[in-house]
C-alpha cells in the first residue's frame, strides 16, 4: 500500500467514527476580528460564483458560501459519513458533492472560477497531482484559498496539551502515519508545488483564532486532534486528566480557558491565457 493509501485509510476511519470533528473543534473560534477561519476563507473568495471546496468535510464552509445567492457550488471529501451529513444542509440541495479524492477530481477543465480548502489541503499525499488538478478545474485566473494550521498561541491551553499529548505518544508506540506534505504549511513551500503547475506567488497571512471556551469545551476540541485516534481509552483518559491539571490555573473568574491557535491563510491565483 503506497503511503497515499495509508494516509487516506486513516482519514476515512477516524472520520467515520467523527465525521464532524473539524467543524466541532474550529468552528465556534474566533480571529481578532470576529470572524472564523471558515469566514476569514469564504471571504478570500468574495464575488467568485463557481467555488469547489477541496475536504469540504460536514459542509460548514460551502455552506457559509451558500450564503451568496447565485453561486455554484461542488464539495469532494474521502469521508461518505462527512459528505452523508454535507448533504443534509438544507443550504447545499444544489451542491454537487462527491465522494472522492483531489488527486483525481470529478469535474471537468475549467469548471471553477475558484477553489477553498480548510484544513486540508496540509493533510493531502501527492500533493503535486493535487496542485495539478486545482489548476486543470480552475478556469485562467482562478483562485485557489486554503487555511493550512500554523501551531499553538505560546502560554495558553493549546501549546500546553500539545506538550502532553507529546509526552503521552512517548509512553504510548502506536503513532498515526504522516500526513499530507510539510510543504505546505510554509509560504514558500506552497510556492514551490504550485508554481510548476501554473500559480502565481502566493499570498501568506497568518492568524491567530480563539478556541477558548469552558474545561469541558476546550477539552473536546482537543480530544479530536488525529493524534489521539491510536491511543488506548485508557492513555486518553489519563491525558484528559493530566491536561484538566495542567490547564486549571489559566481558568478565568467566569469559567473560561484562553486557548489559541495560528492559522496561515494562503492563496494563489493560477495564470490567465495568453
Amino acid at each position: 500500500m503506497t503511503n497515499s493509501a495509508v494516509q487516506e485509510e486513516f482519514l476515512r476511519s477516524f472520520h467515520a467514527l467523527r465525521p464532524a470533528v473539524t467543524a466541532e473543534a474550529f468552528g465556534r473560534g474566533r480571529g481578532p476580528d470576529g470572524r472564523s477561519s471558515y469566514e476569514l476563507l469564504r471571504d478570500r473568495v468574495t464575488g467568485h460564483r463557481r467555488v469547489l471546496d477541496l475536504g469540504c468535510g460536514d459542509g460548514l464552509l460551502l455552506e457559509l458560501l451558500a450564503r451568496d445567492d447565485g453561486r455554484e457550488l461542488a464539495g469532494v471529501d474521502l469521508s461518505p459519513r462527512s459528505l452523508a451529513l454535507a448533504r443534509r444542509r438544507p443550504a447545499l440541495r444544489a451542491a454537487r458533492l462527491h465522494t472522492g479524492r483531489a488527486q483525481e477530481l470529478p469535474f471537468a477543465e475549467g469548471s471553477f472560477d475558484a477553489c477553498v480548502s480548510h484544513l486540508a489541503l496540509m493533510l493531502m499525499g501527492d500533493i503535486e497531482q493535487v496542485a495539478a488538478e486545482v489548476a486543470r478545474v480552475l478556469v485562467p485566473g482562478g483562485v485557489l484559498a486554503c487555511v493550512v494550521g500554523g501551531g499553538a498561541v505560546g502560554g495558553e491551553a493549546y501549546e500546553r496539551f500539545v506538550r502532553l499529548l507529546r509526552r503521552a505518544g512517548e509512553e504510548n508506540p502506536a503513532r498515526i502515519p504522516a500526513l499530507g506534505d510539510k510543504r505546505v504549511r510554509s509560504r514558500e513551500g506552497l510556492d514551490e508545488v504550485l508554481r510548476p503547475v501554473g500559480f502565481g506567488g502566493v499570498e501568506w497571512e497568518t492568524v491567530p483564532i480563539d478556541i477558548g471556551g469552558t474545561l469541558e469545551q476546550v477539552w473536546e476540541s482537543m480530544s479530536g486532534l488525529y493524534d489521539l485516534a491510536p491511543m488506548a481509552e485508557q492513555a486518553v483518559a489519563r491525558l484528559r486528566q493530566d491536561f484538566l491539571a495542567e490547564v486549571a490555573d489559566l481558568v478565568t473568574p467566569d469559567g473560561i480557558v484562553p486557548c489559541g491557535f495560528k492559522v496561515h491563510l494562503a492563496s494563489a491565483r493560477l495564470a490567465r491565457a495568453v
